[in-house]
């Protein structure tokens, strides 16, 4: 064991570890990538006492030493890029290229939330507007709402991390991470530059390990005021009826969804769709899965789309032209054949990828696809993407619509008009012109509709969920 890399419980600045451990197997090799306490609820409640005791001195920590914090971290962890994007591809197979490029956003994520917290501010209200009222001091400020509970997945978990944890600990709050188990090295060495900082403000950071259980014992207990999760729907679910009176924040699934107009550079929008569908393996809630094309360029653009997934390395995580690696486990990849088997039973076809690669499931593009598979209706999250012909815009816009998920859509088109059509019609938290809808940027709201989730990420959001209104009136 003294040769893996082994993560540890951070009970505030204190750093403990646990005779139990448990094994993260790299799912490229089967090689062992890390080990991490087994922590229990006793843990959990344990890190939320601690977190608890620490509100205060976060609460009056001076805004400038918690923006120094952000930049020292944020400095430390550029210049240690490599050694992320190393633990990443271990932890999680994702190629390097990748890899390197999730580091480099996580750093802009929290520089983004050093900046932003320069106008985390309320406003004075005008009391004697109304002939009830009369003339007062009045305004509103935020402040930390006191223990944030965040729960992170496996397919982004470094910068999907710093996207709960810097507005967190920005606005003043104490919080209790409990990362994805997938990549509990990743989390430790992320938290370790906070905690070590010279800026750390005292115990305002606990990191446990565990599953269900640990993650109930977080969201059930009344200490947290907000609960901040990113994972399934299912879980969202279970969290939405343990947590209570508190502030749930939740980004769930999606089934992303793009318009191909026949006005579309198609060249373009199959080499944009390519890697929309199967960058990460898939696995990003906003991957591209459902691809509707005007039927006069359909046989065209299938031509084009199965053409540019042809062109997709897919092999080591460590080779720097890798485009894509394994899922993240076999029980995934299990799963993308049952999904793939069943669309073809119902009549799809493959006409780019279905087969391994060297144990590896590679991207695959399905034509002839409709309404009624089992493939297009929920989300596969996996190197998957459907392609469906449709006569026009009208009948796209409905089908696309017409899904429990609404997370990101986007169209492909040079008509203008079909650009506002578009913008008014998609029932989703972003859309996408002329582009993927796996398209994101760190510092915009992030979010869905529906089953989709609650609430907004980035940076200038998250400081919204993670601190409360105080109103003031001074007669």
């Amino acid at each position: 064991m003294s040769t893996i890399a082994q993560a540890k419980i951070f009970f505030g600045s204190k750093e403990e570890n646990k005779i139990k451990q448990q094994e993260r197997i790299s799912p490229y090799d089967g090689s062992v990538a890390s080990s991490a306490p087994v922590c229990d609820v006793e843990d959990a409640l344990r890190a939320l006492e601690i977190a608890k005791s620490a509100t205060k001195a976060a609460a009056k920590s001076p805004l400038s030493q918690r923006i120094l914090w952000l930049e020292d971290v944020a400095k430390k962890l550029a210049n240690q890029k490599e050694e992320f994007a190393l633990i990443l591809a271990k932890e999680v197979a994702k190629p390097i290229a990748f890899s390197r490029m999730e580091v480099e956003r996580c750093v802009e994520t929290i520089r983004l939330t050093a900046m932003e917290l320069a106008n985390l501010h309320g406003e004075t209200i005008p009391t004697d507007i109304m002939p009830s009222g009369k003339r007062t001091l009045a305004y509103y400020r935020r402040e930390p709402v006191g223990v944030v509970a965040c729960i992170t997945p496996f397919n982004f978990p470094l910068n999907l991390v710093a996207h709960k944890i810097a507005p967190a600990l920005g606005a003043g709050n104490a919080v209790v991470l409990k990362p994805t188990p997938e990549a509990p090295m990743v989390a430790y060495m992320f938290a370790k530059l906070f905690v070590e900082s010279e800026y750390a403000i005292k115990d305002a950071l606990c990191v446990v390990y565990g599953d269900a259980e640990v993650g109930s014992a977080l969201v059930s207990s009344n200490i947290p005021r907000v609960i901040s999760f990113t994972g399934s729907v299912p879980v969202g679910n279970i969290i939405t009826k343990q947590a209570g009176i508190k502030k749930v924040s939740l980004e769930l699934g999606g089934n992303a969804a793009t318009y191909i107009d026949k006005s579309a550079d198609l060249v373009l929008a199959a080499k944009r769709c390519a890697f929309g569908a199967f960058y990460n393996s898939g696995q990003v809630c906003i991957s591209l899965q459902r691809i509707y094309v005007n039927e006069d360029v359909y046989d065209a653009f299938t031509k084009h789309m199965a053409d540019e997934t042809a062109k997709l390395k897919v092999g080591s995580p460590y080779e720097e032209d890798t485009f894509m690696g394994p899922l993240i486990d076999e029980d995934s990849k299990q799963r993308t054949k049952r999904w793939i088997e069943s669309a073809m039973n119902e009549g799809a076809k493959i006409v780019a990828g279905g087969e391994e690669i060297d144990t590896i499931f590679p991207p695959t593009v399905m034509a002839d696809v409709t309404d009624d598979m089992q493939i297009i209706c929920e989300e596969v999250f996996a190197p998957i993407v459907s392609l469906v012909k449709v006569p026009n815009y009208e009948i796209a816009i409905e089908k696309m619509n017409d899904s429990p998920y609404g997370l990101q859509f986007s169209i492909f088109t040079n008509d203008l008009s079909l650009t506002q059509r578009f913008i008014d019609d998609a029932q989703c938290g972003g859309v996408v012109i002329n582009d993927i809808p796996t398209l994101r940027f760190d510092v915009q709201p992030y979010g869905g509709s529906k089953l989709s989730g609650v609430g907004r990420e980035g940076p200038k959001w998250a400081l919204e969920e993670f601190t409360e209104i105080k109103s003031i009136v001074i007669c």
